[in-house]
Formats: structure tokens, sequence, C-alpha cells
């Protein structure tokens, strides 16, 4: 493996640690219960090693997947942008104001989630 490849798996991973304090914060100290199951599938996602491939962030309380190695999106970026409502998500596929797919779940772990993310490790790393 590169020197660059380490460099960039590095950023990905400092991302993850940084976003899950961000929600055991919001959950522990401001009772934002709705996060749990978003905390909860960033934990999954990080034992299967998607760490790895994918760089964290949030806006606000919105969750956000990329393959952006440094902090902050540029419009021409993809990501995956997952929104927590009482009892469902809202997830799109976007790049600035391009939305490629949106869908309504009920579940982190629908199959349309999984493709959404296969779709964005298909993305050139930038």
């Amino acid at each position: 493996m590169t020197e660059s490849s380490i460099e960039i798996i590095k950023r990905f991973q400092e991302s993850w640690v940084e976003v899950g304090k961000r929600y055991d914060d919001l959950i522990n100290n401001f009772g934002w219960d709705k996060l749990i199951p978003i905390r909860d599938y960033i934990k999954k996602l990080k034992f299967e090693g998607e760490d790895k491939y994918f760089r964290l962030g949030t806006s606000m309380d919105t969750l956000m997947l990329s393959r952006s190695v440094n902090h902050g999106l540029r419009t021409d970026q993809k990501y995956i942008k997952i929104e927590s409502f009482d009892n469902s998500f809202d997830v799109k596929l976007k790049d600035g104001d391009k939305t490629y797919r949106e869908y309504s779940i009920s579940d982190l772990n629908d199959l349309r989630l999984k493709k959404l993310l296969k779709t964005l490790k298909d993305t050139l790393v930038d």
C-alpha cells in the first residue's frame, strides 16, 4: 500500500471517530434518541471495515458519507445523505444540488441503501 493510500485511510478512519463522538454527544447530552439507529449503523459499517472506504461527516444531525479525502465537499463530489425522522430515514445519493437517488426507508439495513453504498464506493477517492 502506498503512503498516500495509508494517509487517505487514516483520514477516513479519523472522520468515523469524530462523527461517532458527535452522535454520542447528541444522544447522551441532548436526548436526540432518534439518532441511535444512525449511531448503531455507523458502528455496524465500521465493524464491516467500511471506515477504510468512506469519509463520514455531519450537517447538524444528518449523516454524510463520501469518498472525499478532505473535510468538506465540493459541489462535484458525490455523497450519501442520511437524515433521521421519527420512524423513517430519508436517504439520498447526491452531488451539489443534483439528486441521483432518493428513498424513504424504515430500516438502515434496506437493500437500496446497500446499493447506494456500493455505487459510492465505486467512485474515485478525491
